[in-house]
């Protein structure tokens, strides 16, 4: 849930930063929408299989979620760079696309958004919250 509930509120923030700023987030000529595409896919991959890895535990801490964080911005920007290069065959835009998504704020809002996520995800673990049952369905039916 805390995964889908990331990528949900990356692409909206990522949409709301370019609406502000008035400018694309990735302006290397060339590399088209192969960067961002691929590094969302990284990221989002990311951020599950760490936050499965910390909430795996009885009761997972909330100090987890900086590593979360930082691992999920940090493979976005890897990937994007990485995919940038692939599409365009130069080195040189690929570190261009990386210095846009540091400079333009776009790894702030994924580090940010990251963390809220994150944070839910352990938070959810930690309270050992349930899927909502119906009166019906519980088993301790007190009957007056």
């Amino acid at each position: 849930m805390t995964t889908i509930g990331f990528f949900a509120i990356a692409v909206f923030s990522l949409g709301a930063l370019s609406v502000v700023t008035d400018a694309d987030i990735i302006t290397v000529p060339e590399t088209g929408q192969a960067p961002g595409i691929v590094g969302m896919v990284f990221a989002v991959a990311v951020f599950a299989g760490i936050l499965y890895l910390a909430v795996r535990i009885e009761h997972p801490r909330f100090r987890s979620v900086w590593t979360i964080a930082i691992a999920t911005a940090l493979a976005h920007l890897l990937a994007a760079g990485i995919a940038g290069v692939v599409v365009t065959g130069e080195f040189v835009n690929a570190l261009a696309v990386m210095g846009e998504l540091v400079t333009g704020g776009a790894s702030l809002v994924i580090l940010a958004t990251a963390a809220i996520a994150a944070w839910a995800g352990v938070a959810l673990r930690r309270t050992r919250a349930k899927r909502p049952r119906w009166p019906w369905e519980r088993d301790d039916i007190d009957e007056n």
